[in-house]
């Protein structure tokens, strides 16, 4: 797997891209998507483009989200170091390397076999010791709950109450909501399951979808 100069070039780039004309101003997001080589997280017909901010398909009519995106989703996500992450929708594994190269022990699942194995076989290549599940998203790790931070990567209709249940007191969670567009939202649990709900940008993702394919 073949992360050359040329490459290192192009995220110093989309790093500037990001700060300059993205605003994104955590130092420490943008440092751990400096280190991460988005072109091995895609097909290699796509390694011309991998730094753009741009989302490409990766197969299983799913999509790697834009650079803009995971700085963004991952801003909002506010990671600490050790946080305990659930993260709904592996799809390539980049936003999971991301994640893991902030220091988080993240537990990753995806319904599509495919992309599981491809994502679980990409992370292993770069050392990234992600804990990686071919399962329904939709109902969370139960076993392994409680969590830090939940991230979606995928747009649901509504605040998912299985997966806030899964949610520490004085967690966060990044969820896109709505249908056909969405809202970023983030989602702070209190003390006595109280919440509170904040929304930020309009988006566009893939839906949150149940079962395994």
């Amino acid at each position: 797997m073949i992360d050359n100069f040329r490459h290192r070039g192009l995220r110093k780039k989309m790093i500037q891209y990001l700060r300059e004309v993205k605003g994104i101003n955590n130092e420490f997001v943008l440092n751990a998507m400096l280190k991460v080589p988005r072109h091995l997280f895609l097909d290699s017909s796509f390694l011309e483009f991998s730094y753009q901010d741009k989302a490409f398909p990766i197969g299983s009519d799913q999509t790697i989200s834009s650079v803009y995106t995971v700085a963004y989703q991952t801003s909002l996500l506010d990671v600490k170091p050790h946080d305990k992450i659930l993260e709904i929708g592996t799809g390539s594994g980049y936003q999971t390397a991301v994640l893991s190269e902030l220091g988080a022990k993240v537990y990753s699942l995806e319904r599509h076999r495919q992309l599981h194995k491809t994502a679980k076989d990409s992370l292993a290549k770069l050392n990234y010791r992600a804990n990686l599940f071919y399962e329904d998203g939709y109902l969370g790790l139960p076993q392994e709950a409680p969590f830090d931070k939940i991230l979606l990567t995928c747009g649901a209709v509504e605040v998912p109450d299985i997966l806030l249940s899964q949610l520490k007191e004085n967690g966060i969670m990044v969820v896109p909501i709505g249908f056909q567009e969405q809202i970023m939202t983030v989602i702070k649990k209190f003390s006595g399951e109280k919440i509170e709900k904040i929304e930020h940008e309009k988006c566009r993702f893939v839906p949150f979808l149940r079962d395994r394919v």
